[in-house]
């Protein structure tokens, strides 16, 4: 095969994607998740911050955490009423990622939608398995309720969000939040999140899905390490998987965004369906060519700009000030 005919293999194996995404895919390493390359992963240096809006660092301590939990907080400077904020996860495939890794896109987040945004450094797998991570990211819930006044935020409006991983740590916690019954959550921003441990183990994907990015394979091993079991697998604890969950009733009104070509667009069409027919408000949006991450590789895409604006217009929507 020629070098001609090998380019025009590839880009007949594109025409499926985003004309716009294609040329970072190009650029963007094939690797194979495991323990041998996770501190590759996890030494990656983030995007530099914005100049503004302003985010500083602080430290939540709880009695049986030691070390205490890391978080930047993002305050857009609005004054005035209290104003509205969200608790976003960052993603990592559960076994990497950081807070420090999303600040710039959650900077811009925070100035066009004016709320302020806190960013735990939640604990990774798999040093640390189910539930060490839920706990802190209920932690960092539980703070910013206990801490509103301070964080000049109204309690009756505080959203989770996440991506990817975070997407499903999000969902995890709003459902430990309606269980505990403490801390009222008021909408999930959920972007292409990570919801079952199934997909690409006990349950086959489509083709032309999962291609570029987040793999199979990659999907097992986050999933396998999170667990401290095989993904897929008789004992996965149902407790710690989204999808898994029987009852999903009396959950925030949510939002999921996903690309179609998203390892996870299946699930998270399946999962909004059980949302809607358990009678929680639910607005799927997938976009067409889109891979995983797109918006974050790509972001003066118009594809990308188009799916932040989805973000920016359903938090508006979500943490709209409740009428008397």
């Amino acid at each position: 095969m020629t070098a001609n005919q090998t380019k025009s293999l590839i880009r007949k194996d594109l025409d499926h994607v985003d004309e716009e995404l294609r040329p970072a895919l190009d650029h963007f390493p094939e690797f194979k998740l495991n323990l041998e390359g996770l501190s590759v992963l996890r030494a990656f240096p983030p995007s530099d911050p914005l100049r503004d809006p302003p985010y500083k660092e602080t430290i939540i301590h709880h009695p049986e955490r030691g070390d205490g939990l890391r978080m930047l907080i993002i305050d857009p400077g609005t004054t005035g009423k209290p104003r509205p904020a969200l608790l976003y996860l960052h993603g990592g495939g559960f076994v990497f990622g950081s807070p420090e890794q999303i600040l710039p896109t959650m900077q811009k987040l925070a100035a066009d939608v004016g709320c302020v945004i806190c960013l735990p450094a939640y604990r990774l797998a798999p040093e640390n398995t189910f539930p060490a991570p839920l706990e802190d990211n209920y932690l960092a819930l539980s703070w910013m309720f206990e801490n509103a006044k301070a964080l000049g935020i109204d309690t009756d409006r505080i959203a989770v969000g996440g991506d990817s991983a975070g997407g499903g740590h999000a969902a995890n916690l709003a459902i430990a939040a309606r269980d505990r019954q403490f801390y009222p959550i008021s909408f999930q921003l959920l972007l292409y999140p990570m919801l079952d441990d199934r997909t690409g183990s006990s349950r086959p994907v489509p083709d032309k899905v999962g291609e570029f990015i987040w793999t199979v394979e990659s999907n097992k091993f986050g999933w396998s390490s999170y667990l401290g079991c095989p993904a897929g697998g008789p004992n996965v604890p149902s407790q710690a998987v989204p999808a898994r969950r029987q009852d999903l009733t009396k959950l925030p009104p949510t939002l999921i965004a996903t690309g179609s070509l998203d390892l996870f667009c299946e699930e998270n069409s399946r999962f909004a369906d059980r949302l809607d027919q358990n009678g929680v408000d639910v607005d799927l949006q997938i976009f067409s060519g889109a891979y995983h991450g797109f918006n974050v590789m790509v972001p003066e895409a118009k594809i990308s700009k188009r799916f932040h604006q989805c973000c920016v217009e359903g938090l508006k929507e979500g943490l709209k000030a409740k009428q008397n």
